[in-house]
């Protein structure tokens, strides 16, 4: 062994602060130098440097692997005995490893540093490594409970204490005309809006909302963290929102300007309310809750609502009055008594359940020890409101135009009516100023020249109504809603409880087309009855007060066991006519019996899906057929422009779009769908044009163009109409009685109204069409209706068979359970016409007059009809089927 051996290299670290060992012990073996002397003197560094390059993967390893076996030979030759067999037998440890300390596997790998976050963690192999520690898990857990903190005491510090002077402020909307042009500036609430403290808020009041809404007000800390969980749970699934259930809630919601269904909105309002809660005083609160609520009728704040309401000052409201009002802070629109938007907030409905409210209040203030038993028993009356007032800026045809709008915002957008009275909107309606004007001048003109009061009381109380659509689009183009909306609140354009009467049968007629006559004698197809579409001309018993039957022959009865006898106008038997000549003529008896031969629910169909509401129609009786249900002159006037447009189903609407701040926050989008076939569109349209060429509605022959319609009358003179359409335009006229300035509304009968014997849909209603309709269309060119494909097939009803011995048919009898006499029938005649139109029109077709066995209508506003048999149909403004609000009825909705 050379006495010159050169030193180790001096090594970092760990390793070289390890002492050497002495002479002759066992030591560890030195790889060769890279150039490949061999050497037995250096560490696992130099056999590392020392190994070829290249050669392939594992020549790093091979080579440290060879370095560390040469060692452990050269030691071994030196004579170090059982060290160096040691030595030996560490640098050749492993296949193909590192020599040294090298693992089993690979070369030598310590641990880790320990680290913050041990995950994955390092000791553990397989899912076992994926899976937290305990500590993980409650540290993870502290710092996000740490974080939610931290924001949200970032969040209370940021938000600001809601304002009652900045949530009563409000401005005017703008309303515009179809050309872009201003057409009124109103809105923005009518009454004062001035706050008052809570000395001047009458104790009744604040007893009255704190027992209705808030028991615990004066002790819970502001906020229901329940029923914001639920409100927000709700939003994420799409349903409806709810309202905090607090009165510091309601306060923070009412002062909270973004009215925007959203989760964000609902979190920073529960910031808001935890520090109201923290910051004000109880009596502060509820006193911004009284002065920043809306109660209805553009009222803001309790001091407005006492003027809207009972005309006097919040201090004077005693214990009775303070508990309706306390209601309307629930739900102005379906508490008002004078009715809201929608079916489910007719006059009627609100009354009853203001009524509740109002006596449920008062029970709950005796309950909750804020008034006593005996000043309960003193309120047994409910205090009934005045009638609303309406802005003088809305005079005229712009008020029902105004209320027709908001209406249609409410129901159709994300626009609350709080929003709306606001104010701050720019709303583009779909109203045409010329249109609007010439609809106006046609009621003005006909009003005048033969309704005079002072000269016949029957002249009293005449109202008329009308709509204007665009067909293949569903634009209400024009509308008149009453002479004046600052005195009439009742807009004729919209739902009224008025029945239509004839103008109801081209649904039957376009069913009976489309769906199919059901055969008595056919086979059962696949589960259904076989039917066949009828065609127009196909033949019915047009007799008077034939027997109803069912489709299959059998005489129909209702539960009572009794039978019906339908009447036509004038008493008048027709004989046997074709569908064409029954719409013609508008003959009942044809058109009752083919409503029994499709199915009634069929005829329902037909209607909906031409463009009326559910709502406005009445049960689905045999009359049904015959015009007992009460839509709306706008939902006709769309529903007839189905029609005009070969099929093609709008919905009607009145604005295009609303602008807040430069942004558009809503913009219609046209819904326009296939209804029916074209050709079932287009020969009910075919037959309409038989109805003014010759036969009832002869007077719309003066419009000088193509055009279709349908006249109606119903029983004792109540109501009168004429619904009609060109290609381009779609218009319904109404006309009827009744007293809208009476408690108690009832729709009166029209004789020697104008100075006639009796008003028909052919007369001042057909007349106003016709001027209106000259007008609106003039400058347009004139367009024809489209040539129908022939339909269906001749069906004959039951009395109307064309085989040569004669068929049983029941005739004329004042005994309504009397049998049916067999004589012939008449023989139907082409040339069958009516020298006057006046008394061809249906007079009579809802009930009344010796019509059905348990006769009469009562067609009042407060009640409405009792049409046929079985009862028929409650319609009434106060009452009945309870129709109401948008265009007949949408259904009404509450916003936030």
């Amino acid at each position: 062994m050379s006495e010159h051996r050169r030193k180790p290299p001096q090594g970092r670290g760990r390793r070289a602060a390890q002492p050497q060992p002495p002479s002759g012990a066992g030591r560890r073996s030195t790889p060769p130098p890279r150039g490949g002397a061999s050497s037995s003197y250096g560490g696992r560094a130099d056999a590392r440097r020392a190994a070829p390059r290249g050669g392939g993967g594992g020549g790093r390893r091979r080579a440290a692997g060879a370095g560390g076996a040469a060692a452990g030979a050269g030691m071994a030759a030196g004579g170090l005995g059982g060290g160096g067999r040691r030595m030996a037998g560490a640098g050749a440890g492993g296949r193909g490893g590192g020599g040294g300390y090298g693992r089993a596997r690979g070369r030598y790998q310590p641990p880790p540093r320990k680290r913050f976050i041990d995950y994955p963690r390092w000791n553990k192999v397989g899912m076992r490594r994926w899976v937290p520690s305990w500590k993980l898990v409650l540290g993870s857990f502290a710092g996000f409970l740490g974080a939610i903190i931290g924001l949200s005491g970032i969040a209370l510090a940021m938000v600001q204490v809601p304002s009652e002077k900045a949530a009563t402020q409000q401005e005017k909307n703008v309303y515009y005309w179809a050309n872009g042009k201003e057409m009124v500036v109103a809105g923005g609430g009518d009454q004062n809006r001035q706050i008052v403290p809570l000395a001047q808020i009458p104790k009744s009041m604040q007893n009255a909302v704190i027992a209705a809404e808030n028991e615990s007000f004066y002790q819970d800390r502001g906020v229901d963290p329940i029923g914001i969980v639920r409100a927000v749970g709700r939003m994420a699934l799409g349903g409806d929102t709810q309202s905090g259930s607090t009165i510091t809630q309601q306060y923070v919601k009412n002062t909270y300007l973004d009215q925007s269904q959203t989760i964000t909105r609902k979190v920073k309002e529960l910031f808001i309310s935890i520090k109201v809660g923290a910051t004000q005083e109880k009596p502060k609160i509820l006193q911004g809750y009284l002065n920043t609520g809306y109660y209805g009728r553009g009222a803001y704040g309790v001091q407005a609502a006492a003027q809207a309401y009972y005309r006097k000052d919040a201090k004077d409201l005693n214990a009775s009055e303070a508990a309706f009002l306390s209601a309307t802070l629930n739900g102005p629109n379906l508490y008002d008594p004078e009715g809201g938007i929608g079916s489910a907030a007719t006059k009627a409905k609100n009354i009853a359940r203001a009524k509740d409210r109002w006596s449920w209040t008062l029970d709950r203030e005796v309950k909750t020890g804020r008034m006593s038993q005996a000043q309960r028993a003193k309120y047994t009356k409910f205090p009934m409101p005045a009638k609303p007032k309406k802005s003088t800026e809305l005079k005229g045809q712009k008020g029902y135009m105004v209320d027709i709008v908001n209406n249609y915002i409410t129901a159709n957008s994300n626009i609350s009516d709080r929003k709306l009275k606001q104010g701050g909107l720019r709303i583009h309606t779909t109203f045409d100023k010329k249109k609007m004007a010439e609809m106006t001048k046609a009621v003005e003109r006909v009003r005048k020249a033969n309704i005079d009061p002072k000269k016949r009381d029957v002249d009293k109380y005449v109202q008329f109504g009308g709509a204007s659509v665009k067909p293949n689009d569903g634009a209400i183009v024009a509308m008149y809603g009453g002479e004046d909306a600052t005195t009439h609140f009742t807009n004729n354009a919209d739902y009224t409880g008025v029945q239509v009467g004839s103008t109801f049968k081209p649904f039957v007629l376009a069913s009976a087309m489309r769906d199919g006559v059901r055969n008595p004698d056919g086979p059962e197809v696949q589960g259904a009855d076989a039917r066949t579409p009828a065609s127009p001309k196909s033949v019915y018993n047009g007799d008077n007060k034939i027997k109803l039957r069912n489709y299959d022959g059998t005489i129909w009865r209702n539960e009572k066991g009794k039978e019906w006898r339908q009447r036509n106008d004038g008493n008048e038997s027709k004989g046997r006519i074709s569908l064409r000549e029954a719409m013609q003529y508008s003959v009942n008896t044809p058109y009752i019996q083919l409503g029994m031969d499709v199915g009634v629910d069929k005829v329902k169909k037909a209607a909906l899906d031409a463009g009326l509401n559910e709502d406005s129609l009445s049960r689905t009786t045999p009359t049904f057929s015959l015009g007992t249900s009460a839509p709306s002159a706008i939902r006709m006037a769309n529903a007839y422009g189905t029609f005009a447009s070969s099929g093609m189903k709008s919905e009607p609407y009145s604005v295009t779009r609303v602008e807040d701040d430069g942004a558009t926050i809503y913009e219609h989008q046209k819904q326009v769908k296939s209804a029916f076939e074209a050709r079932v569109a287009d020969n009910v349209t075919n037959v309409l044009e038989t109805v003014v060429q010759d036969g009832t509605g002869t007077a719309a022959q003066g419009l000088g163009r193509p055009a279709a319609g349908k006249t109606g009358t119903t029983d004792d003179n109540k109501s009168a109409w004429f619904t009609g359409y060109t290609p381009q335009l779609s218009t319904s006229i109404g006309m009827w009685r009744v007293n809208d300035k009476a408690k108690t509304q009832r729709f009166q009968k029209m004789y020697g109204v104008g100075g006639q014997d009796s008003i028909h849909g052919a007369s001042f209603p057909a007349e106003i069409w016709t001027k209106y309709m000259t007008g609106a269309l003039s400058g347009t060119p004139t367009k024809l209706f489209p040539e129908p494909d022939p339909i269906g097939e001749p069906v004959f009803g039951i009395g109307a068979s064309p085989s040569p011995t004669p068929s049983p048919t029941d005739v004329p009898s004042q005994d309504p359970s009397q049998d049916p006499s067999q004589n012939p029938s008449q023989s139907p005649s082409p040339s069958n016409t009516c020298d006057n139109p006046l008394v061809c029109d249906n007079q009579g077709q809802t009930g009344g007059n010796d019509q059905g066995q348990t006769g009469g209508t009562d067609a009042g506003q407060d009640g409405g009809t009792n049409t046929g048999q079985d009862g028929g149909t409650n319609t009434g403004q106060d009452g009945g089927n309870d129709s109401g609000g948008l265009f007949g009825g949408p259904g009404g909705r509450e916003k936030e």
